[in-house]
Order: C-alpha cells, then structure tokens, then sequence
C-alpha cells in the first residue's frame, strides 16, 4: 500500500503487440496454441512422474517440481496476455501491476536455482554414486526444493520493491506484454540509477551463482565420464545429462542478454521476442525435452496412459 500511496499513477497500459494491427489475431491463435501444449505437456509429465513409481527418484522429483513452476509461471503471464491481444483495452492496476512482477520474477528465480540444484543431482549421481542415497536422500531433497522457492520469492520481494519503491508521476504506457522490470523502470520520475544497480547485482546472484555451479558440476561430471572404459557406459552417462544441459542452455542465455545488463532502461523489440522465449518456448521446451528424450519418462507415459486406456475400456 507504501508504495501506491508514493505514486501518481494508479494503472499501467500494457502495449503489448499492438503495432502489429491486425496480426495480433495471428499471434493470439499462435500463442493459444503454445500455451495449450505448455499446460498438457507440463501436466503430462507431473501426472507421469507422481503415478509411476519407477520415476520416484529424486531427478524426477525435480523435473517436477520444476514442471509445476513452470506451469504456474506460465499462468502469472500469459492467460493476461491472450485477452490484450484481441481487447482494446489493455489497463492493469498499479497493485495488479507490482503483484505480477512479484509472481513472475518468484517463479522465474525458482526456476534458474532448480536447475542449480538439477545440476548438483547429476553431479552426486555420475560423481558419488556411493555416497548418493546420503547426499540425495528425501529429507535433502525436500529441504532443497523448499529452500529454492523460499530463496526465489525473497528475491523476488526484493526486486519488486525495488522496482515499485519509485515514484510513477507521468507516462503510464508499459512497453512489454506483462509487468517486467525493465520496461517499468523505464516509466519511473525519478533517478533509477541505484535501483537499477541492486536489481543488476540480484540478476548476477540469481544467473550467473547457478550458471557458475552447473558449470563446475559438469566440469566434474565430463572427467568422472571420460574415465567410464566402456563406450556405452559413457554414453549412457551423458544421455542422463542431455536433457538437463539443453534447458539450461536455451534458459540461461536468454534470461542472461536481457538482465545482465547495467543499464535496464533501453529495452527494443528485439528484447520483447527474447523475453517470448523465455515466457513461451522454454517452458514448452522443457516437458518436450524431457520426454522425447527420456527413455524412462518414454516408458513411463506409455504405461500409465495404458493403464487409463485399459481402465476405461474395463
């Protein structure tokens, strides 16, 4: 209510899509779409991982947990969006405005410290087999799962007040499809330099710790595989890691040329169809990832869908 209270402005006007005219239809079919198979397939692999016991270790457990974030990071985001694309009226309040940057920045943040902790499963698997039931128990993996999310949102709190601890006198037209840091600050009456250094220094924690962990993780993975003398052992090694690597790729490098940057002010259209693959394409690229690269999850989809299959014909 603080921050309310210092601004003059009580809604924002997502603009969005709206140069595009008449190909905001287009795109509203385009991203309806995507956003149906983000949720069926998130959904598939959630249902898959809590029904078939096989999957019950914890690299799925994760998969999982990152699946329901993802789909929940998804929700705070788009369903918005897709009514601004065929609405004239794209006006989100002040509260609404700072409540979706909160949700979208938590859920953004899990994510990038799950893949962290992601990492750390493959490291203890491939590295410490001995040691993995200790250093992976249940207890350690919920204990990590908790602390990444209590990690992400406490983040996330910081940099929206950060963000909405400035006064908003003048312009009220966000250039983006959602509340993002970058293109609201832009809107701010009042020198940002600060604010704009404390949100750089969380973006270095939240990208660059992680990124920087799964590195030496697979620093360590890469030479425990080398020294497999059997070529299918290490192939079956680095099969493990493929999926994990490849959404990390695709996640870090986008979100990393849009918030490591010491300035957030000058964003362009290029970094609109960037932050739509960090909001759409990753987290439909995760479940598709997963699963069409997975034997077990392969196994585990045919499985349980046969099960249902015969359920209902019984």
């Amino acid at each position: 209510l603080s921050m309310a209270n210092s601004s003059l402005v009580t809604e924002f006007l997502l603009m969005g899509f709206s140069s595009l005219g008449e190909l905001q239809f287009v795109l509203f079919v385009v991203f309806s779409s995507l956003y149906l198979i983000i949720l069926s397939g998130n959904f598939t692999i959630i249902s898959v991982i809590l029904l078939d016991r096989s999957l019950h270790t914890p690299m799925y457990f994760f998969l999982c947990v990152l699946s329901i974030s993802e789909t929940l990071y998804t929700i705070v985001i788009l369903p918005k969006m897709l009514i601004n694309l065929l609405s004239v009226l794209r006006t989100l309040s002040f509260m609404s405005c700072a409540t979706q940057m909160f949700f979208f920045l938590g859920f953004a943040v899990t994510n990038c410290l799950l893949l962290g902790v992601m990492g750390y499963d493959r490291y203890a698997a491939i590295c410490q087999p001995l040691q993995y039931p200790i250093l992976m128990s249940w207890r350690v993996c919920g204990q990590l799962a908790v602390i990444t999310i209590i990690c992400g949102f406490l983040t996330s709190l910081v940099g929206t007040v950060v963000v909405f601890s400035l006064p908003f006198c003048g312009p009220n037209k966000v250039d983006h499809y959602f509340c993002d840091i970058s293109p609201v600050i832009r809107l701010a009456c009042a020198d940002a330099h600060i604010n704009e250094l404390v949100i750089f220094i969380a973006g270095v924690f939240v990208l660059l710790v992680p990124l920087l962990f799964i590195c030496i993780s697979y620093g360590f993975i890469v030479h425990t595989i080398l020294r497999i003398p059997s070529a299918e052992g290490k192939r079956k090694a680095f099969s493990t890691c493929a999926s994990h690597l490849t959404v990390v790729i695709v996640h870090y490098g986008c979100a990393s040329s849009v918030y490591l940057r010491p300035s957030i002010k000058h964003m362009s259209g290029k970094d609109r169809l960037v932050t739509v693959t960090y909001t759409i394409i990753t987290p439909l690229l995760n479940p598709m990832i997963y699963s069409l690269r997975n034997k077990d999850v392969q196994m585990a989809i045919r499985k349980v869908f046969g099960k249902i299959g015969f359920s209902s014909k019984t």
